[in-house]
């Protein structure tokens, strides 16, 4: 079950890329300097892809506990 690990590390480490990806997002909205309304929309759409690739990391790490308890 070693590839279900090696499988699952890499799904893992594409969530954490994600959830660096939106720090960045953030960020750049941050120093746009929106008004209130903007900035909010702005907001939500990070906070929608900060749940996904949350789920993609939890997933991935799943496989790898998986694996690990087949291995």
């Amino acid at each position: 079950m070693d590839w279900l690990i090696w499988i699952g590390a890499a799904i893992s480490l594409a969530g954490v890329a994600g959830l660096v990806w939106c720090i960045v997002l953030a960020m750049q909205a941050r120093k746009a300097g929106l008004e209130e309304e903007a900035m909010h929309a702005r907001l939500q759409r990070v906070v929608t892809l900060n749940m996904a690739a949350l789920g993609i990391s939890a997933l991935g790490l799943m496989c790898v506990v998986v694996g690990i308890l087949l291995g």
